[in-house]
C-alpha cells in the first residue's frame, strides 16, 4: 500500500485553501494497482486470458459468487512509495506475434497505472504460459488423455 501526500499551490487544482503544504494523504492499496493493471492487460488485443491455474479459476468463481472482482489474484504487484513492479501470467491468441503483444501490454499497463495512480511503473514481467487455439477447450484435452493412444513420445 502506498500513501501519497498532495502538495499544491493551486487552490483550484487541490480543492483547498490558498497556500502550500500538505493537503491530505491518499492511500492506494496493492489490489487497486493490480486491478488497474489487469483491466489494461485484458483490454489488449491478442490476450486471451490473464492468470493461470488455481488463481484464474478462483478469481472467476469469486467474481460470480460474491460479486467482487478477484482481480488482485491474477496480477501480482509490489508497490513502493513512488514506484510499482508488476508480474502477470497471460494466455495469448494463436497467430499474434508475442514480442509485439508484450510491448503493447507494457505500454497499456504503464499508461493506465501511471495515469490513474501517479506511481512510476519500473518493471512489468510477462509470463506467456499458453497459446489459445480457437475451437480447442479444456474438455478436449482431457478426452485426448483418456483415449488410450499410448504414452508420451518424449521423456
Amino acid at each position: 500500500m502506498v500513501d501519497i501526500e498532495s502538495r499544491s499551490g493551486n487552490p483550484a487544482a487541490s480543492g483547498g485553501n490558498q497556500g502550500s503544504g500538505v493537503r491530505g494523504r491518499t492511500t492506494i492499496a496493492d489490489g487497486v494497482v493490480a486491478t488497474i493493471a489487469e483491466i489494461a492487460i485484458r483490454e489488449t488485443e491478442g490476450v486471451h486470458s490473464v492468470g493461470k491455474g488455481a488463481s484464474k479459476a478462483l478469481g472467476a468463481v469469486t467474481s460470480r459468487v460474491s460479486g467482487s472482482s478477484g482481480r488482485g489474484r491474477t496480477v501480482k504487484v509490489e508497490v513502493g512509495e513512488k514506484q510499482t513492479a508488476i508480474d502477470v501470467d497471460v494466455e495469448v491468441e494463436y497467430g499474434v506475434p508475442i514480442h509485439e503483444l508484450a510491448d503493447r501490454i507494457r505500454a497499456n499497463v504503464v499508461d493506465a497505472v501511471e495515469t490513474m495512480t501517479g506511481l512510476e511503473v519500473v518493471e512489468i514481467n510477462i509470463n506467456v504460459f499458453d497459446v489459445h487455439i480457437p475451437g480447442e477447450d479444456d474438455e478436449d484435452d482431457s478426452d485426448d488423455a483418456d483415449s488410450g493412444r499410448g504414452g508420451s513420445r518424449v521423456r
